[in-house]
């Protein structure tokens, strides 16, 4: 990759991590699901009047919008919602990549390499050190419920996963920005029905009488800079670059979300929370490092 890719690369990297703070203040002055809503309905208008529609059935599109969309962000929105401290909802969310692993051999009957295994095992020891680092850590503690909703967010981003592999299969010539900002206009209803129902007529009232600046930021960073311009250059990167060049870089996220939580809303690590960290971060590398490291040893054997 060239220097420009690189620091286009961290750039997105930067602004995926900083993200989950800015979730926090959003929720600050307006509910969940409220926040899914017109995040979404920012994402598609105007910009469904300029980008063509993606050229895809309409069931892949939808599932794709559900999964990774609507029922992700429902779920961690609702966990940050809660307390669940940032930083650490930025690592959890991460457990996407053993979802998908184990996802894809179900439904795209792809094989478990030992690695992976291996690295699924050393992750989950260092989600449990998490929490019992969270136990006794007042300023980052994890609420069990936040935790089970962030680990749902990261199962429903793996089915999203799933669902882009086989749109894009078939559909190879499919532009990820197209499918970004047409399937946000399928969550914008869910979303929107959720909050009648669970938020209430006089909570959604209340958010947009009294919108605060904070809010709105919070709307147009999530929906303008995380989403089309995050996504848009993360697009073209991998358009340019083969997906072993690239996806790595996804790797620090959760360092970035942990630093800007710390410095930002002051979430800070204990020595044990620190440890988990560490572990869950050892577990990624070798699923995404590991296979790639295991093909090369047996190619020079042979």
């Amino acid at each position: 990759m060239s220097v420009k890719d690189t620091l286009l690369a961290l750039l997105v990297v930067v602004i995926w991590g900083v993200n989950f703070v800015i979730i926090k203040i959003g929720l600050h002055g307006m509910p969940p699901f409220l926040l899914g809503c017109l995040r979404f309905l920012l994402v598609a208008i105007p910009a469904i009047f300029f980008i063509p529609a993606p050229k895809i059935p309409l069931k892949w599109l939808a599932f794709y919008a559900l999964t990774i969309s609507f029922l992700q962000f429902a779920f961690l929105f609702g966990a940050i919602n809660i307390g669940m401290p940032t930083g650490i909802a930025s690592l959890i969310l991460q457990s996407q990549v053993f979802f998908t692993i184990i996802l894809g051999t179900f439904f795209l009957s792809e094989k478990i390499k030992a690695m992976q295994i291996v690295g699924t095992l050393i992750a989950a020891a260092g989600i449990g050190i998490l929490v019992e680092g969270g136990m006794t850590n007042t300023l980052s503690a994890i609420p069990p419920l936040g935790l089970l909703l962030t680990l749902t967010a990261g199962l429903f981003w793996a089915f999203g996963n799933i669902s882009n592999k086989i749109i894009m299969t078939n559909s190879p010539k499919t532009p990820i920005l197209s499918l970004v900002v047409w399937s946000a206009l399928i969550p914008v209803v869910p979303f929107l029905l959720c909050s009648w129902l669970f938020e209430g007529p006089k909570a959604i009232v209340d958010s947009l009488v009294n919108i605060k600046a904070p809010t709105i930021f919070s709307l147009i960073y999530l929906a303008f800079i995380s989403t089309i311009i995050g996504y848009g250059l993360w697009g073209k990167l991998l358009s340019r670059h083969e997906t072993w060049r690239v996806t790595p870089f996804a790797l620090l996220v959760p360092v970035v979300g942990l630093t800007s939580a710390a410095l930002i809303l002051g979430e800070m690590l204990n020595g044990l929370q620190f440890i988990g960290v560490a572990v869950i971060m050892l577990g990624l590398l070798i699923n995404v490092f590991g296979p790639r490291l295991m093909n090369r040893k047996a190619a020079h054997q042979i």
